[in-house]
């Protein structure tokens, strides 16, 4: 019977007034409800003290408020957490936190598999099943603020306190959910996220990067990896479609850019692919007149991966290139490798998690 019940995660602020009205209720108690589920992270309508025992009561007759399911939750030996989120179908994704001292960001996935097939990422060797909904994008949220009790939804010195839409898939291929789901975590009266403290990541997909910034106005971060177009027509096989000149116009292009808002480009250091100075010069040359930074990201290995990462001389080599240009070049210190939770690394087969990692029994939803 719950199953059947209408879960109210995932709806527009409008949507979920239509559903108050269809069962006879005033619209404005939507924003009443909204307070419960997003500020409060409250699943049991009768605990919503401030509604009407007799409203509740109703709310519970025609609806429900669930998360995804966790099917297995991780602890690496760094205390980055992953978990792995079951679907109502079945399906499943990750998502992952990492921490810092009195803050960290979110990943969250936006697709079950990915159908980008770059040759450096784990997750590209997953086929892509489906686009994940709005409510299961929140819900991945959700997951993580119940894991570290973060309700009422702080509005200061929280452990989540940055989402990147980098985990499973890509989010442009997938935009009005990610769209409509960041609209809910960044409502001020609910999960309250700025979008100074959103970045999205794209592997390129150029018709809808002036979108991003137009109607979401969060950070861009793009997975460039390489500088010419026979090389990552291979590491990202996307470039064939848009290569990196229709890319870099797009990122000229985007609003909002500015030196405090830099556009991120992220390069995963390849051992002999991508790494030589002479790469470094050109990546120099494409993000010129760009505000930029470039994350520099050891490769994160995986079973039967067909690459290694570079050497350390080389990613000092080629960071002093970027730096000595002007532009800041951070090396991404690895995270989670022992649980396969690293950049690159996810997949949602949970028969190939490390045996070294903490879990959890099987969870129920919550709701």
């Amino acid at each position: 019977m719950q199953d059947a019940l209408k879960n109210l995660i995932g709806l527009s602020r409008a949507e979920l007034a239509l559903e108050l009205e269809a069962i006879g209720e005033e619209p404005f108690r939507a924003r009443q409800l909204w307070h419960w589920m997003y500020w409060r992270g409250e699943t049991d309508f009768a605990r919503m003290t401030t509604l009407a025992k007799g409203l509740r009561e109703r709310l519970a007759a025609h609806f429900r408020i669930a998360r995804p399911a966790i099917k297995i939750e991780q602890t690496s030996a760094d205390r980055t957490r992953k978990w792995l989120l079951r679907f109502e179908d079945g399906n499943e994704a990750e998502t992952v936190f990492i921490p810092e001292d009195d803050r960290g960001a979110l990943c969250i996935s936006s697709q079950v598999g990915c159908t980008l097939t770059c040759k450096f990422c784990h997750t590209g060797t997953q086929k892509l099943v489906r686009n994940l909904t709005a409510a299961e994008i929140v819900g991945q949220m959700m997951v993580a603020r119940d894991s570290y009790g973060e309700w009422p939804a702080p509005k200061s010195e929280r452990m989540l306190s940055n989402i990147v839409m980098m985990g499973m898939g890509e989010p442009l291929f997938n935009f009005d959910n990610v769209a409509k789901a960041l609209a809910i975590v960044m409502d001020g009266e609910g999960l309250s996220v700025s979008k100074r403290k959103i970045t999205l990541s794209t592997a390129g997909v150029v018709p809808m990067i002036p979108r991003v910034g137009a109607e979401l106005g969060v950070n861009l971060a793009v997975s460039l990896h390489a500088v010419r177009d026979e090389l990552r027509d291979i590491l990202v096989p996307i470039n064939k479609k848009y290569p990196i000149a229709e890319l870099m116009k797009a990122c000229r292009d985007y609003p909002g850019a500015n030196n405090a808002r830099r556009i991120t480009f992220e390069y995963v250091m390849l051992k002999d692919v991508n790494d030589s100075p002479s790469d470094a010069h050109e990546l120099v040359r494409l993000v010129r007149g760009i505000p930029a930074k470039v994350n520099l990201i050891p490769f994160n290995a995986w079973p039967r991966a067909p690459y290694q990462c570079s050497t350390t001389e080389a990613i000092d080599r080629f960071q002093k290139i970027v730096n000595d240009a002007g532009y800041s070049a951070p090396v991404r210190t690895p995270r989670g490798r022992d649980i396969m939770a690293a950049c690159g690394q996810l997949r949602s087969e949970s028969v190939r998690l490390g045996r070294a990692a903490k879990a959890t029994a099987e969870t129920p939803a919550a709701g």
